[in-house]
């Protein structure tokens, strides 16, 4: 697909940009508290029937070869008038076998266009096979592993679904439960949810799972890694055996695998893309070597310049993220930090500080960003880098969005050496070194052996398990998880 200089019209493709500017959704009248994003009884659809395009403004129609004119007219015309013309390849890839009913084992990062990929074919399924919803009994749920992810989903929903008439919900952890079971007793067809809040409001008798007939688990690898799969094995163990399941990972472990076989069919489609492909030659990178002592001074210095003025900071753990803010701002620099220990109403209010502009750094754990989609941000900083290449692929993939150029760059102390060796084998290139900045380190860049890889970790800072936002604690790199297809 053709992508334009910044400042040329785009061709906007499903999650090429990000889909809305911020977490807003409408909410119930009668409870102000659901005006929390994310958490309330929402409508894909206006309440009443959508009037028919007058004859001097036809439906959009996409060409006969789009896979998108395999869609029902009012799904077509919201995809329309989102801007998008060109489906991306998980795209056109999925959507034909998921409207033929298929289950699916997906291999695809967020920003590929996964969520239209299956949000489309799914709103298709209800609008064709019609049924009031029933209280407490969705017809569809969709599995994310954080809060950010399941209100991105729910975005999607209400753009891709405008034209239709399935309703929706969004529920997780960390606000009050009382509008999200409100939403249940109403009648929703669809839930996205976190799998903590769900099982608490299964338990509960708010909820029940027979009458699910779509069933989405997304971005398995970090429900993994967030400690979620004895959860995840509850919920499914409910589930009726009669259904359409999909199954999507970033990465393709062992595990993942092992679970995804559990869940589809045995005839599931397959459909892989590859986690370096999507925007990684758009981006200009660089990496800086650097002493870890010196990383403030030179993100601070690197900050200070007018170009970046709205930057993603990301680090491997909780408490460095938070150090990170609190040195930027007593710098000047207005910043916020973003983790899984962050109150979700603290969380939201450093998103939408970020959209506007009242926040020039985000400074983010890996997890707590999973579907956190903004246009223009200037620059990814790896203040420190990954201990999976393929984190490194999806942080920087968010300077390149809709089209535009990016820009990343990587502080590399002596400790991370390998971790970077790492990232470059995945890339199958270098990455350019800029040793212009006073802070170059010689030490870092020659570094090799024990001196090239971190040190064991102390208790204290832990950031596994379930909920952890920070790093494994692994002592040294680990090898790209994914399966080549």
């Amino acid at each position: 697909m053709h992508m334009p200089n910044r400042g040329a019209p785009v061709a906007r493709t499903p999650e090429s940009r990000s889909e809305h500017p911020a977490p807003h959704h409408p909410s119930h009248a009668s409870h102000p508290a659901a005006a929390h994003p994310a958490t309330v009884h929402h409508r894909a659809a206006a309440v009443t029937p959508a009037t028919p395009a007058p004859a001097s403004e036809p439906v959009a129609a996409f060409p006969a070869s789009s896979v998108f004119s395999l869609l029902l007219p009012a799904l077509q015309k919201a995809v329309a008038e989102e801007g998008y013309t060109t489906p991306t390849p998980i795209q056109d890839q999925a959507i034909p076998l998921l409207l033929q009913g298929r289950d699916m084992l997906g291999c695809a990062q967020t920003g590929t266009g996964k969520t239209a990929a299956f949000v489309l074919p799914l709103l298709q399924h209800l609008a064709t096979h019609k049924r009031p919803p029933s209280a407490g009994r969705p017809r569809a749920l969709i599995l994310a592993p954080t809060r950010e992810l399941a209100a991105q989903i729910g975005d999607s929903i209400r753009a891709y679904g405008r034209h239709a008439h399935a309703t929706y919900t969004v529920i997780f952890g960390g606000v009050g439960q009382y509008p999200q079971v409100e939403a249940l007793r109403h009648g929703v067809s669809i839930v996205v949810a976190t799998p903590g809040r769900l099982l608490d409001l299964m338990q509960q008798g708010f909820v029940r799972l027979d009458s699910v007939e779509y069933f989405v688990l997304d971005e398995a690898d970090r429900m993994l890694d967030m400690g979620f799969l004895p959860d995840m094995r509850r919920v499914i163990a409910v589930l009726p055996a009669k259904r359409q399941s999909l199954f999507f990972s970033a990465t393709l472990t062992r595990e993942a695998l092992e679970l995804g076989r559990t869940l589809v069919r045995s005839d599931a489609a397959h459909v892989a893309i590859e986690p370096d492909q999507p925007a990684v030659e758009r981006i200009e990178q660089k990496v800086l070597f650097v002493d870890k002592g010196n990383k403030d001074a030179l993100l601070v210095g690197l900050l200070g310049g007018a170009t970046m003025d709205r930057v993603i900071v990301f680090t491997q753990r909780k408490h460095i993220a938070n150090r990170v803010a609190e040195t930027l701002a007593k710098a000047g620099i207005s910043a916020a930090a973003i983790h899984g220990n962050k109150s979700q109403g603290a969380r939201i209010h450093a998103l939408q500080g970020f959209r506007e502009g009242r926040v020039r750094a985000l400074v983010a754990t890996d997890i707590a960003a999973r579907g956190i989609d903004v246009d223009d941000v200037t620059c990814v900083i790896n203040y420190e880098l990954p201990n999976e290449p393929e984190t490194y692929v999806h942080r920087i993939g968010r300077t390149a969005r809709a089209g535009a150029d990016g820009h990343a760059v990587s502080f590399c102390s002596a400790e991370e050496r390998d971790f970077l060796r790492e990232i470059e084998r995945l890339l199958r290139k270098p990455i350019p070194v800029d040793s212009r900045h006073k802070h170059h380190s010689e030490q870092a860049r020659l570094a090799t052996g024990a001196a090239a890889r971190p040190p064991p970790r102390q208790s204290g800072h832990g950031g596994g398990g379930r909920g952890g936002q920070g790093g494994h604690g692994h002592s040294g790199p680990r090898r790209p998880a994914f399966r080549r297809h």
